[in-house]
């Protein structure tokens, strides 16, 4: 089997607003706190401490660091691991800048290193989303759901998508 295609996951300017200013504000909050400790150290205080750092690094584990089309899979690249998709169900991608336009998020992370979940809106319907930049979109459609992921060279990805499938 030939190496991976990979693609970089550039962010937008948006993400890494959106990243840098939650990260600050996650970071702060324990900075802010620690030095009003009550005397008892109530339980609660402590979880107001450590919980808004828990879900930056948290957050950090599920962030989108590239897209791999490796065989007849497609591998969402996270810190340490990656998502598969099997690619035999695979009815069309088309690049489609924008695509997210309009989203309401049902369910996922809007704006911490990515926005990835479960998305709708109403030219796609219902989707899942592994974007770093919403100028970048493809729209992939399988059989039982659609995705939406934002490669570096989108037309370079869908190319290699068809190559993929068509092997």
């Amino acid at each position: 089997m030939p190496p991976p295609t990979r693609f970089r996951a550039p962010w937008s300017r948006q993400l890494r607003w959106l990243t840098a200013l939650t990260s600050a504000l996650l970071l702060g909050l324990p900075l802010v706190l620690m030095p009003r400790a009550p005397a008892g150290h109530h339980p609660l205080f402590a979880v107001a401490v450590w919980l808004p750092p828990a879900i930056l690094a948290l957050s950090a584990l599920f962030a989108i660091r590239g897209y791999a089309v490796a065989g007849r899979e497609l591998w969402i690249l996270r810190p340490g691991w990656k998502t598969r998709f099997d690619l035999a169900q695979l009815q069309g991608a088309e690049v489609k800048p924008g695509a997210m336009q309009g989203s309401i998020r049902l369910f996922g992370n809007g704006g911490l290193f990515g926005f990835i979940g479960l998305f709708r809106n109403s030219p796609l319907g219902r989707y899942r989303a592994f974007a770093t930049d919403a100028g970048n979109c493809v729209v992939l459609r399988f059989a039982e759901r659609t995705l939406v992921v934002t490669p570096e060279r989108p037309q370079q990805f869908v190319a290699a998508l068809e190559q993929a499938i068509q092997h």
